[in-house]
């Protein structure tokens, strides 16, 4: 771990190596629940982003639910704007989208992270958010985006 500090309610947790080769960064992992609905904590350095991805599922099953809990980061849904994540931002990522989700460049970021129960849940895993498209976005949030 770097010598940062990231002050935040929830643990950091362990580097997240487990997924590693779908980040850019190193982003760490904390779960926090277990049983039909997990929940993790999940902290990225700053820059850190997941790649694109999509989460499916039926019954209900498959949304994502993100909440910030410290930090400043994004979140985007394929063909819309990124949308700024500060503490108390909730994002609801219905089932079928294609997005990602991670750190401004010069902050850390935590998001609490789960999805719902259902039928033929999983996660499918996409190309990285490219440094062109990244770079475009505002290094920190505020009134942008």
């Amino acid at each position: 771990m770097s010598d940062n500090v990231f002050d935040q309610i929830f643990p950091l947790g362990e580097p997240n190596d487990a997924y590693a080769q779908y980040f850019i960064g190193q982003s760490y992992n904390a779960p926090l629940t277990g049983g039909s609905v997990p929940v993790a904590n999940i902290t990225f350095e700053p820059g850190c982003r997941n790649n694109w991805h999509i989460h499916h599922g039926t019954d209900g099953g498959g949304d994502q639910i993100l909440l910030c809990t410290a930090g400043s980061g994004w979140y985007q849904a394929e063909g819309a704007e990124p949308v700024s994540m500060t503490p108390g931002t909730t994002v609801r990522v219905p089932a079928g989208t294609k997005h990602w989700h991670g750190a401004t460049a010069g902050s850390w970021f935590s998001h609490l992270a789960f999805i719902t129960p259902g039928e033929n849940v999983s996660n499918e895993w996409l190309e990285p958010v490219t440094d062109e498209v990244y770079s475009k976005l505002p290094t920190t949030n505020g009134d942008n985006a």
